[in-house]
């Protein structure tokens, strides 16, 4: 035993029992993966990570031999609040894929803006074994080609929390994270995104490509800051995504992500339209088997 754990017995965090997450620090994030492996009776490694969206966590009920361990079974994990986040880790088979899945983000605006918090479970991810990450997301269309229940898929971003200085990134300078100056140029990777559009055209199914942006939330977007970004060249809008794709990199995960369009953003301040998070449910709730089918068949391929 070293004295980091005869530390934390005095402290009264023995495995198993509550402690607090540094998620800054590089020994903190390996305790709680080590943690999971401890919980977990298969052996293993998956290799494909899913963060699911808003009203996609069905995804998970596809996974077979699968093992179920809720986020409150796992010291130090933060917790979620928001509706249609069922707060698992599920691992098992997919396609043929060891996964690991995500049933429920983290969102900065849960966890007061931290966002190295809100992406841990990334980090924990690639120690567990995880080379891709599909990330999906409930997002708002601005492109005016887009209707309910379309998929889009990231070719960029536009992370706004970042570039306002809350980067999960900030402060953690610990080699063992990766390189400390992360490119993006390359986040969402082109073979997964040419792949995914083959896939889309088999299955007849409506898939764009566009570039999403992410502000803080959690409030919705007024009709002027949605026309900002209209100027800019967004095409969707969403609340979360971004902080996890830059670690992803950081990690050296390669990367798909994609939106599902449950709202068409208001661009008219005259005339109100009210948006709700039930709306999104509903509508992600309808696209959930085409967006599920269109995942596995992913997986199957990578």
């Amino acid at each position: 035993m070293n004295g980091h754990d005869n530390a934390s017995k005095e402290n009264g965090h023995s495995n198993g029992e509550h402690f607090v997450v540094d998620p800054l620090n590089y020994d903190d994030i390996v305790r709680v993966a080590q943690t999971i492996e401890s919980l977990l009776t298969i052996n293993e490694k998956p290799t494909v990570g899913i963060i699911c969206g808003s009203g996609l966590g069905d995804l998970a009920d596809r996974v077979t031999e699968a093992q179920i361990v809720p986020y409150s079974q796992i010291p130090g994990f933060p917790k979620t609040s928001v509706i249609g986040h069922k707060g698992n880790l599920v691992f098992g088979k997919l396609r043929g894929k060891s996964v690991i899945c995500l049933q429920g983000r983290f969102h900065p605006y849960e966890h007061a803006m931290n966002l190295a918090l809100c992406s841990m479970p990334v980090r924990i991810m690639h120690l567990l074994g995880v080379k891709t990450l599909i990330v999906s997301n409930a997002a708002g269309g601005i492109n005016e080609k887009f209707q309910y229940g379309d998929l889009m898929l990231l070719k960029d971003h536009i992370f706004l929390p970042a570039l306002a200085g809350f980067s999960p990134l900030v402060g953690a300078n610990d080699p063992r994270f990766g390189q400390r100056f992360v490119s993006v140029h390359d986040a969402y990777d082109i073979k997964l995104r040419k792949m995914a559009l083959k896939i889309a055209e088999e299955q007849q199914i409506r898939v764009h490509e566009g570039i999403y942006v992410m502000s803080g939330g959690p409030q919705y977007e007024s009709p002027a800051e949605v026309q900002l970004f209209k100027t800019v060249g967004a095409d969707a809008l969403g609340m979360s995504t971004c902080h996890e794709v830059t670690v992803a990199r950081q990690c050296g995960i390669q990367v798909l992500g994609f939106s599902l369009i449950t709202n068409i953003a208001n661009l008219d301040a005259d005339n109100s339209v009210e948006v709700s998070h039930e709306e999104v449910l509903e509508t992600a709730k309808e696209a959930s088997q085409r967006a599920c089918a269109f995942v596995s068949e992913i997986i199957a391929n990578i």
